[in-house]
């Protein structure tokens, strides 16, 4: 099946119908493409529905308005879509990666990656792209016949974003182009760059809603600045609340209309006939012009220095690592701990070795909601 948005594909989008196919053979959709069926398969994922309660900076606790991992990758999914259309990519497998990209991450965001990551570092690290999809190759259980969700190569190659050769070994065809260098396919790459424009302007409206950033501070970001002049001058007297949203909206405006503009420079400079051809390319085709690229990145410096680092952020953080460090350790030094039902469906028991119980455990906690590893943690300080 072809069908609706995939009849107005351009020849260089991926093609559902010449998909690489999946881990396992199923027989065809009869009436949604294979990346709708990818999309589906994810949505109604268990590991989808967590991320509701998964924190992006501000842990779940501190305001229901905050981003959450799930409101994040609806956004990420909703500029994705508006790019791909824009671009005649695949739109349903962009949203498809989308949704999916977060799907392994810890909770307390990268504080609580970080956190896994040392704890795991003697027995293969903890990388939560990896996880993604370790947990939709192997850790979602809902079908009969495969573990996992048995997503198309074309959706999985946009959840691993970042892979070590050492791991690229061994996740065969999936894994080589970290090894060949070469990029992933067009709505990967896209997929990629949304993600960030999405992470930076949500830091921002939450970084000024919690009173963490300065408005004049980042009026130096030029990303912030134009438009923030342009809103003043248009409604002057407007309310800090409405003036936040009008900037922000334009910001994302303007740097996804960079994003479409300088991809369509590209992709018409080397005339790709095939997706293939987007990832055999020497420079991404989907990409931001120069001038807007170091504009992002400037944002993104300042918000590593004024929001990630700031006090308030780095205390939560330190709590939260140190929920992650005590919980690793309760349950790595006796593996029985873990829950049975958990510890059954994967075949580990206390004679598995010591590798198979230590990435067991960062299968536990790192499917653990907030609220779920606060509850634990303060079960066993009690």
């Amino acid at each position: 099946m072809t069908g609706h948005p995939d009849e107005v594909l351009k020849p260089y989008a991926s093609q559902p119908q010449s998909s690489r196919g999946r881990r396992f053979a199923e027989s065809d959709p009869s009436e949604r493409t294979q990346f709708q069926r990818d999309r589906d398969r994810i949505v109604h994922s268990n590991a989808f529905r967590r991320l509701m309660y998964k924190t992006q900076v501000f842990v779940n606790h501190e305001g229901d308005h905050y981003r959450t991992r799930l409101t994040h990758s609806l956004e990420v999914a909703q500029i994705g879509r508006t790019v791909a259309l824009a671009l005649g990519l695949n739109e349903t497998l962009t949203e498809a990666i989308c949704l999916a990209h977060d799907l392994g991450h810890t909770p307390f965001g990268h504080a609580g990656q970080d956190a896994l990551n040392a704890c795991m570092h003697a027995h293969g690290g903890f990388e939560h792209n990896l996880q993604s999809l370790r947990i939709v190759d192997e850790l979602e259980e809902k079908y009969a016949q495969f573990d996992g969700l048995n997503l198309t190569f074309e959706t999985r190659e946009g959840i691993l974003k970042h892979c070590s050769k050492r791991n690229a070994r061994l996740l065969g065809a999936l894994g080589q182009r970290f090894l060949d260098r070469t990029r992933p396919g067009p709505e990967a790459q896209l997929a990629d760059l949304v993600d960030a424009i999405a992470y930076n302007h949500h830091d921002v409206d939450d970084g000024l809603r919690a009173g963490l950033l300065d408005i004049d501070a980042l009026r130096a970001q030029p990303l912030f600045d134009v438009p923030y002049r342009e809103v003043t001058a248009r409604y002057p007297g407007l309310s800090r609340r409405r003036l936040v949203y009008e900037v922000k909206r334009r910001m994302i405006n303007h740097i996804v209309s960079d994003l479409i503009d300088e991809s369509r420079r590209r992709i018409a400079a080397l005339e790709p006939k095939h997706a293939d051809d987007m990832r055999a390319h020497s420079v991404p085709v989907i990409a931001f012009s120069v001038e807007i690229e170091e504009a992002h990145l400037a944002l993104k410096r300042f918000l590593m220095e004024h929001l990630y680092r700031h006090p308030e952020v780095v205390v939560m953080q330190q709590q939260a690592a140190e929920v992650v460090d005590t919980l690793f350790h309760h349950f790595a030094s006796d593996i029985l701990r873990v829950p049975e039902a958990f510890r059954e469906r994967r075949g580990v028991d206390a004679d598995t070795e010591e590798y198979g119980q230590m990435r067991l455990v960062a299968d536990y906690l790192s499917g653990m909601t907030d609220r779920f590893a606060m509850s634990r943690f303060e079960q066993i300080q009690s």
